[in-house]
């Protein structure tokens, strides 16, 4: 599953020097182990597609603190609201880190949610959302 993401991002390569550079940046065995990692103030990838009852793995592999935090309205009407740190809503996930970093991922921290209803959900980082900190998961059918 990881590898056909991998490939899509990655693109044909063509010489050998190439294929050793990218391979350096998957884990164990040539495969990421995770979707989506977070730099100092971006998503990367920042906007990923993936089939219904996909998992989705977000890394933070920066120095600095993020969340994953699903925008208000930016998620399917069905579907169930996400955010490090298990908050129910998006006013409760502002409120938890604002009161005490609530959701906070640091580095080499991770986050996960599986996608069950298609459509196009947004989340945000809520201590950079001022800096444009934002993703988009598209989840087909």
């Amino acid at each position: 599953m990881y590898r056909r993401r991998f490939l899509r991002r990655a693109g044909a390569v063509g010489s050998a020097a190439t294929t050793v550079g990218l391979a350096g940046c998957a884990g164990v065995g040539g495969e990421p182990d995770h979707d989506v990692g977070m730099l100092a103030s971006a998503y990367e990838p920042r906007e990923i597609t993936v089939s219904v009852g996909e998992t989705v793995v977000w890394e933070n592999t920066s120095a600095r603190a993020h969340t994953v935090t699903a925008t208000p309205g930016g998620i399917p009407d069905a579907a169930e609201f996400f955010a490090s740190g298990g908050f129910d809503d998006y006013e409760s996930a502002l409120s938890g880190w604002q009161s005490d970093f609530g959701g906070i991922l640091e580095s080499g921290d991770r986050f996960e949610h599986t996608f069950t209803v298609p459509g196009t959900y947004e989340y945000v980082c809520i201590p950079h959302r001022e800096g444009g900190m934002y993703g988009t998961v598209i989840v087909e059918e």
